[in-house]
């Protein structure tokens, strides 16, 4: 099961090194595959599957986007309990493409369910029956272009045949490049925990380089867990924990029809049942999700079309959550800003711009603004400390941060994005072609 490297190698950015990964082993109860189905001009990986052979139990959180993709259709109307395999293609987002999207999706889990069910046969002592319904689809890629059904439906079997019981770094690394559209590298992350006396493992990977400003970019996020947990349980955790993950970054300020986070849990590790998020025993399983998904999220921004800086804003000391993260989004967001963060400007009127703008009252006798941990703006007045050398040098570091108390309340919000470059422009004058 040879690793595609094609657009790993081809990475121009210069963070990219095999160091940067953690190594993802084996987690009980999940196979994957990737193969080619030449949706692309260059021969790539473009179709993965993730199989459950016992089955899954999982949750989703999806864009809140008006329109979405007839794969965000599909899955909501399943309404399964449990499923047996995610599919995930790139180049095709499957939105806009009506009937002929959904259709091909209906006939392609109708396939892959029968395909599956004769693995089931020829490898289980006691074969599960699988639906079509038990199978969810991820989408990624150019909107309104017709779905390539012929292209899936004819890998099909050939991306059954690669399944693999047994994972390894390699095959994880595999995985999370074939999910990949513009971005330039894949992006993994794991975590260790325990939920009471049992020892499980969170595994994640994700993707999203390019319209990126999650409501729940291109975005997708896929969580796997050896741990025994309910669907409710599972949907309880991922929603507690998007809010300060996913839907705390932002690339360029646009939302996708595709977005869509999951997590399953294979139940192969027989902890004891968990019945409410706030018991004691999963909290330690809260803290690792949190941080897997955060290392994703800021992999996502760290790797946005064009970046050349990794921006995290910290708003703090407002009247409530909300305030803090529409003050940290309207900066995050805000063209002016990141253009002048590309160009190492410390142009921090714009940011005076962006907190005006944003709409939450802010106690203007005592603002306090800093970049890292240098004042600019202190009592609502310019810092008579401020040097415009010092502050040059700290632009031109790679992250930089941007720290924000508006003085009317306790409460804060962190967002993460990254600049705004000639390079984004360029990637998105060509993105189809």
């Amino acid at each position: 099961m040879g690793i595609n490297l094609t657009n790993f190698l081809a990475s121009k950015s210069k963070n990219t090194k095999m160091i940067d990964f953690q190594d993802l082993d084996h987690l009980d109860g999940l196979s994957i595959s990737a193969v080619c189905a030449n949706l692309y001009k260059d021969k790539r990986d473009d179709l993965t599957m993730f199989y459950f052979r016992e089955g899954a139990n999982y949750a989703s959180v999806y864009t809140q986007s008006k329109i979405i993709s007839e794969n965000i259709k599909w899955n909501i109307n399943q309404r399964s309990k449990k499923v047996f395999s995610l599919i995930v293609n790139t180049r095709n987002a499957n939105a806009f493409t009506g009937k002929q999207g959904y259709e091909s999706l209906k006939k392609i889990a109708d396939l892959t369910a029968k395909q599956l069910n004769k693995k089931q046969e020829e490898d289980e002592e006691s074969p599960k029956k699988i639906h079509a319904k038990n199978i969810i689809f991820g989408c990624t890629g150019t909107i309104g272009e017709t779905f390539p059904y012929e292209k899936i439906s004819s890998s099909i079997p050939n991306l059954i045949s690669k399944i693999r019981y047994t994972q390894n770094k390699f095959i994880w690394m595999k995985a999370a490049l074939s999910i990949m559209t513009t971005d330039t590298k894949p992006k993994l992350a794991m975590e260790e925990c325990t939920i009471g006396n049992e020892k499980v493992k969170i595994y994640g990977i994700a993707k999203g380089s390019g319209m990126i400003y999650p409501n729940m970019a291109t975005t997708l996020a896929y969580i796997f867990t050896d741990a025994t947990l309910s669907n409710d349980i599972l949907g309880k955790l991922l929603k507690k924990n998007i809010t300060t993950t996913f839907n705390a970054i932002s690339c360029d300020g646009d939302t996708s029809t595709n977005d869509m986070a999951t997590i399953f849990a294979t139940n192969e590790v027989k902890n004891s049942q968990v019945k409410n998020v706030n018991e004691n025993k999963i909290k330690n399983f809260d803290n690792a999700l949190n941080n897997v998904l955060l290392n994703l999220a800021k992999r996502v921004v760290s790797d946005g079309e064009g970046a050349s800086k990794f921006i995290k804003i910290n708003v703090n000391k407002c009247k409530n959550e909300i305030d803090a993260k529409k003050i940290a989004f309207s900066i995050a967001n805000s063209p002016l800003v990141k253009t002048a963060i590309a160009g190492e400007d410390p142009n921090w009127g714009r940011v005076i711009m962006a907190i005006g703008k944003a709409g939450p009252k802010i106690n203007l006798k005592k603002l306090l603004i800093k970049f890292g941990n240098i004042t600019i703006v202190e009592g609502g007045k310019f810092s008579q400390s401020y040097d415009e050398r010092l502050i040059s040098r700290y632009m031109k570091g790679e992250i930089i941060e941007i720290n924000i108390e508006t003085f009317t309340g306790k409460k804060n919000f962190t967002a993460y994005t990254m600049d705004l470059t000639k390079k984004y422009v360029q990637i998105n004058s060509d993105y189809r072609s």
